[in-house]
């Protein structure tokens, strides 16, 4: 019986072999870099006739003076933005569902959704100027109504909420489009009776959609636990300069001062792989309690 679905379906593993093919060759051969985080690399012997270090990278990594404090930035980072991208959609999606003209809706939809598909290195030119204390738009704003100029991305305490509304402003779009499709799933003739029964707008969102569209918002949140480790490396990388390290430095964008800019591979790989193994512990828990509380599963 299995040979015979295999044999009827063979076309269609003919047409996944090339998706196979590339994440073998970029997503599993280059694990057998992560030997380097067991290494004292030498050129001169390669990666795997360099002696062996054991956990000494380990033990160094977790002495560093600011280990602490970047895995605090990208805990508190990621998690607001999490926070965030789970409330704004939500929002959005009751008031664009409240539109009518369906012109107008599909307007609005597109031109939030764009954001989307813009790359950081696009989008952080663009901030720079927006957010420019002397010549950005933002503070140009600010000081018509009287208010000092503030320096998003240079100040410390500005920068992290800075990460956040810039990450809302080009995301929101597209996760709104998820609670979109739960509204057009909900019942209409809920509405009418609900009308009948003399509710207004807001009772009938507060009684009807909401109730509707809580089990995805509770799925989406949990799924995103899963990356609750990464904090955007694009986006930071592209925003932060080091007068902002405090707050505003990052896991993957440490990795890649201590990897490219000093040339620590070993370490920079240790600490990799010590966020890839959080992050695989986080993702299946995250998954297991999708498939407990949603009764959502990948298979």
């Amino acid at each position: 019986m299995i040979k015979l679905k295999f044999r009827n379906e063979h076309i269609f593993h003919l047409l996944l072999l090339p998706g196979v093919i590339l994440v073998l060759i970029y997503n599993y051969i280059p694990m057998a870099g992560i030997v380097m985080a067991f290494k004292r690399f030498s050129p001169s012997k390669g990666m795997f006739g360099s002696p062996w270090a054991g956990w000494d990278h380990f033990v160094y990594m977790l002495s560093m003076p600011n280990i602490y404090q970047v895995l605090w930035n990208t805990i508190f980072i990621s998690a607001m933005k999490i926070i965030a991208l789970a409330v704004v959609p939500v929002v959005f999606a009751l008031l664009l569902n409240e539109v009518k003209n369906r012109l107008i809706k599909r307007s609005v939809q597109t031109i939030v959704y764009f954001p989307h598909f813009l790359s950081w290195i696009i989008l952080g030119g663009i901030f720079i100027d927006i957010l420019s204390p002397s010549e950005g738009i933002v503070n140009r704003l600010l000081q018509s109504i009287g208010i000092e100029p503030v320096y998003f991305l240079g100040d410390k305490s500005w920068f992290p909420f800075t990460l956040v509304g810039t990450e809302i402003w080009k995301e929101f779009g597209y996760g709104m489009i998820v609670y979109l499709a739960a509204l057009a799933g909900v019942d209409p003739s809920l509405y009418e009776s609900a009308v009948m029964d003399g509710a207004g707008r807001w009772k009938q969102t507060l009684h009807i959609t909401l109730p509707n569209l809580v089990p995805m918002m509770v799925l989406m949140t949990i799924l995103s636990l899963g990356n609750v480790l990464n904090a955007g490396f694009d986006q930071v990388f592209n925003l932060y300069s080091p007068q902002v390290y405090v707050s505003g430095d990052i896991i993957d964008t440490l990795v890649y001062r201590i990897g490219v800019q000093d040339a620590q591979y070993e370490v920079a790989t240790a600490v990799g792989l010590f966020k890839s193994v959080v992050s695989l512990l986080l993702l299946s828990g995250s998954y297991a309690l999708a498939y407990r509380y949603t009764d959502y599963r990948i298979f």
